[in-house]
């Protein structure tokens, strides 16, 4: 049986050339909500951007909501809501 990943959908809303577009990451904190900040990368040179998840979904590698091998992981998850 293969296992769940989580996988969440990122809203850069702070970068107006992205900002409105869902990116999907694959993310080791399984306790990641919708609402919550994260640090990921971006782009084609990985810069770190300060985003937050619209859509979290547990799936397995061959069923993940783009291709897996090109999905990047996100490297910092924030608990704290921040409001703008």
């Amino acid at each position: 049986m293969e296992r769940l990943l989580c996988f969440v959908r990122v809203d850069f809303i702070d970068d107006p050339n992205v900002s409105g577009y869902g990116f999907w990451y694959w993310s080791e904190f399984r306790e990641a909500e919708v609402g919550d900040w994260i640090v990921a990368p971006i782009g084609k040179h990985n810069k770190l951007q300060e985003g937050i998840i619209t859509a979290v979904t547990f799936r397995t590698e061959d069923n993940a909501p783009y291709p897996f091998e090109f999905i990047k992981k996100i490297k910092e998850l924030k608990k704290t809501n921040r409001i703008k």
